[in-house]
């Protein structure tokens, strides 16, 4: 699975002081989970943030960002941020916190059960 080793490598960094940090390959990236949920992906050029989806549709209107569209349905609170649009530590520190405060309130993905055979 391919991912932007660099760019994961600064998300890291910025995400050591989180004490439930688990790193998962996932959505063809590496996927950042905090106390257990999706918090933020690396790809190969870019994020998939998620974030308050009140916020998120203000924040299509960046440069470098775009929607989240799985099965031709827009996914509210996922925005894909090119990776041209956090080359400076304070722009991926603004994503991040973004990412981390709608953890904080974001509810867990319902586990699936497996199927019996």
């Amino acid at each position: 699975m391919a991912f932007n080793e660099n760019l994961a490598n600064r998300v890291r960094e910025m995400l050591a002081h989180e004490t439930d940090l688990e790193e998962k390959l996932m959505f063809r990236s590496l996927t950042f989970m905090v106390n257990g949920k999706m918090c933020i992906c690396v790809g190969t050029d870019s994020l998939l943030c998620r974030i308050d989806p009140a916020l998120a549709e203000s924040l299509l209107e960046t440069h470098g960002v775009r929607q989240m569209v799985h099965n031709g349905r827009a996914m509210k609170g996922y925005v894909y941020v090119e990776e041209a649009a956090v080359r400076s530590k304070k722009e991926l520190a603004y994503w991040l916190q973004l990412c981390l405060a709608y953890n904080s309130i974001a509810k867990s993905s319902k586990k699936q059960k497996k199927a019996r055979t």
